[in-house]
C-alpha cells in the first residue's frame, strides 16, 4: 500500500493563467515549474506562483480531482481561489 500524500495544485503564470496538476512535493514541483524541466504550458509563461494546493489521499483520487478542476471555466477557478482566500 502507497501511504503517499499526493497534492493536487494550481499555479498562476505571468501571463495569468493558471496550470493545474498533481504531484507528492509541492516544492520540487513549482521549482521545476520555474526552471527548464517545467512542464510545456509553463514553460514560455515563467515564473509561475502556487496559488492553490488541496490534498489526497491517491494518485488516482488526486488525478481525479485534477480533472474535475480543469473542466472548470477560468471563472470559476478564479471564484474557487477568491473564495480560498477570503476564508470562506
Amino acid at each position: 500500500m502507497n501511504s503517499r500524500e499526493w497534492f493536487v495544485y494550481m499555479v498562476r503564470c505571468a501571463d495569468g493563467s493558471l496550470y493545474t496538476g498533481v504531484t507528492t512535493d509541492l516544492q520540487r514541483r513549482v521549482a521545476e515549474h520555474n526552471s527548464d524541466k517545467a512542464a510545456r504550458y509553463t514553460r514560455s509563461r515563467q515564473p509561475v506562483t502556487l496559488v492553490y494546493q488541496e490534498s489526497a489521499a491517491s494518485r488516482s483520487l488526486a488525478c481525479q480531482r485534477e480533472a474535475a478542476i480543469k473542466q472548470l471555466k477560468k471563472s470559476e477557478k478564479e471564484a474557487l481561489l477568491f473564495t480560498l482566500n477570503s476564508g470562506e
